[in-house]
């Protein structure tokens, strides 16, 4: 990533151009993916399925079969995003608030976080602030 080819992943407020690169190398073309969901699911933060007779997914854990380098990166930056941007960050405290471990919590910033990054790069447009 040069500074002639600014991403918009870049506008993102706490997304450097380490973890930006990352993010951008790990999915790749975004033409291949229909929805942000199917850029979960390659991330492997999809809610796993179980179902037996008449239980169907009671307690759902987050399958880890994609690609880990992504996961990572998606939540170390989420991470910074959380603490320098006030949408992400009230978006993490409200998590919190109802009761979700930190990890959860970070888990729901980041399928937002995928979700903006998607629509970003689908319609070309820079990060807008949102209160």
């Amino acid at each position: 990533m040069g500074e002639e080819t600014q991403p918009p992943i870049l506008t993102i407020p706490g997304i450097s151009y380490r973890m930006g690169a990352m993010i951008l190398a790990e999915i790749g073309d975004f033409s291949r993916f229909d929805s942000a969901d199917k850029i979960l699911a390659y991330a492997g933060m999809s809610p796993s399925t179980y179902q037996s007779g008449q239980l169907d997914n009671c307690y759902s854990h987050m399958e880890k079969r994609g690609s880990r380098y992504l996961r990572y990166a998606l939540y170390n930056a989420t991470k910074y995003v959380c603490h320098w941007d006030e949408s992400f960050g009230a978006y993490l405290e409200k998590k919190r608030s109802e009761g979700k471990h930190y990890n959860v919590a970070l888990s729901h910033a980041t399928k937002k976080l995928v979700r903006t990054i998607f629509a970003m790069e689908k319609s070309g447009q820079a990060y807008r602030v949102t209160v």
